[in-house]
């Protein structure tokens, strides 16, 4: 068989996704899975798509909270840093990951450009010298007003927030909060979903203050250039990751092109509880660095335990390491992606996931590729039938709907509802099949013959469809339904097919029919409950 790339080549534009970059005080849990295989996915189709795309990830290692949790454990600080971003690389490897930078915050290129941003900002007159006095929450590493505490507590993490005072150099808000509200309301797209806005909205109407962006209590961060008794505040400091991962240095120097077309077209994924960093502290600091705000923050829900955000405290935090080896990677990327609709709120329950696992992966679509490719071999000794065989338009019909609303759906971040569509298409065949029973048909009687052989076309184009549609969320099992039908790798180098070229691509990839393997492996073997 011949394997062709139906992708012209010719880039069909830029995109850049961001996840937020992780805290190293502890070991990753299924929250940070949930960022990261979000931004993966979306990766994946663009890429997929002709896009030219840039995925960002990696952690963020200064702060006041890094210091304590460093003393508490005996260690330096950039020890700790050290020893936690491996486990979220293993992570990020076990969850087929395809990041194109992990970037840490003590990277020295990191370094150098918040140096050079806060000196420009202060060139501006956009930084000032003057003194803080205030709340601040060191687990959330932010400053409080008196109004939003909560009985002297911080309202997103519920800990004793602690009074400060200290001199502090300032980030002028005020300034460009018209910008921001007018920026709002001039992209509609900005934050997503849309219901996330009204928050933002609020938060700005009641007036922006100055905000501190260095302190002195403490010495593990990046010292303020020119003024080195103070360190560049922590959010200050994780924000400029953006600009960083994609060659700000080099922008600036003139030798990086691609860096505008890359940040106009920036995707941040975020948490709820960091929106307000990213839509309000963050476009305001491009503002005065004379760069446009991001195209789109997109900030999703938390996963919960019986109701209760996860907390090591209260010992309810679900480890995807251990979710990876008992079910795989795959398995665990469609339950994060399926169970909730992106910026809702989602409940993690085990019994549920294994529900979810043997009768979405096991029951429907694992079954769905191993009785084709039994059939296959059984009747036509493993080869798919070539171009002389047509295949059911009604049935595929419903796969060419979901590919033409791909871009929509994956531009809305409506991942429970692509996939709910493809599951759904997956039944379809899986009742055509049934419906069809091509085990009651004579090979030996020519026309019986000729139903059976549109009914296994049917089947093999579909599965190649369902490959396609599932290959962002699901890539090691796309690669492996690929491997049975002897079809390219849907991330292999260079290949690209855009949602609308599919049909012409597999035309082309069945045209002289193809010999699957003579065994498929169960993609999803059945988990007991007792297990």
């Amino acid at each position: 068989m011949r394997n062709n790339n139906c992708g012209s080549g010719k880039i069909n534009g830029y995109f850049y996704v961001t996840t937020p970059i992780y805290y190293v005080n502890d070991k990753p849990h299924i929250g940070h899975a949930y960022s990261t295989v979000i931004a993966d996915s979306i990766a994946r189709f663009k890429r997929l798509s002709g896009y030219s795309v840039f995925f960002l990830t990696g952690t963020d290692e200064h702060g006041l909270k890094i210091e304590k949790e460093a003393d508490l454990r005996g260690a330096t600080p950039k020890g700790l840093a050290d020893s936690v971003h491996i486990k979220f690389k293993e992570l990020f490897s076990e969850l087929n990951i395809s990041y194109d930078r992990f970037i840490r915050t003590t990277d020295a290129d990191h370094i150098r450009t918040v140096q050079t941003a806060f000196k420009k900002l202060l060139e501006n007159g956009d930084v000032y010298l003057s003194e803080y006095e205030g709340w601040y929450c060191t687990p959330c590493e932010t400053f409080l007003t008196e109004k939003s505490l909560m009985e002297g507590k911080c309202p997103q993490c519920g800990r004793q927030a602690v009074k400060v005072k200290e001199e502090s150099y300032f980030l002028k808000l005020d300034k460009y909060e018209k910008k921001l509200l007018d920026y709002i309301a001039g992209n509609p797209g900005f934050i997503k979903p849309d219901f996330r806005k009204n928050e933002v909205l609020s938060f700005v109407n009641e007036g922006l203050k100055n905000l501190s962006i260095s302190r002195t209590s403490f010495k593990w961060g990046i010292p303020v250039p020119g003024d080195d008794k103070h360190v560049i505040y922590v959010w200050f400091d994780a924000l400029l990751n953006y600009l960083t991962g994609i060659g700000y240095e080099d922008f600036i120097a003139g030798k990086n092109p691609d860096f505008m077309h890359f940040f106009k077209s920036v995707n941040h994924i975020v948490g709820k509880d960091i929106l307000k960093f990213h839509a309000v502290y963050w476009p305001i600091m491009l503002f005065a660095l004379g760069i446009e705000p991001p195209k789109t923050v997109m900030a999703h829900g938390w996963w919960l335990t019986d109701g209760r955000k996860m907390s090591k405290s209260l010992g309810n935090v679900v480890d995807p390491v251990s979710l990876i080896n008992k079910f795989g990677p795959d398995a665990l990327r469609y339950y994060l992606l399926s169970e909730i609709t992106l910026g809702l709120d989602g409940d993690f329950n085990i019994d549920n996931f294994v529900v979810r696992y043997n009768s979405g992966l096991a029951n429907d679509l694992g079954n769905l590729v191993s009785r084709t490719a039994a059939m296959l071999n059984k009747y036509t000794g493993g080869a798919v039938p070539g171009a002389d065989v047509p295949e059911d338009a009604a049935v595929l019909k419903t796969a060419y709907r979901i590919l033409g609303g791909l871009d929509a759906g994956y531009d809305d971040y409506d991942f429970a509802k692509i996939l709910e569509d493809i599951f759904r298409f997956i039944n379809t065949l899986n009742k055509y099949i049934n419906d069809s029973a091509p085990w009651k048909l004579n090979i030996e009687d020519p026309e019986e013959k000729t139903v059976l052989l549109k009914i296994l076309k049917t089947a093999a184009v579909s599965i190649y469809h369902i490959s396609y549609l599932i290959y962002p969320f699901m890539p090691e099992t796309s690669k492996k339904i690929n491997g049975i039908f002897n079809i390219k790798p849907f991330d292999s180098a260079g290949f690209s097919v855009r949602p609308e070229d599919t049909a012409a691509h597999c035309s082309e990839l069945f045209k002289d029919g193809c010999r699957i393997s003579e065994k498929a492996e169960i993609l999803f073997p059945r988990i007991k409950f007792e297990e």
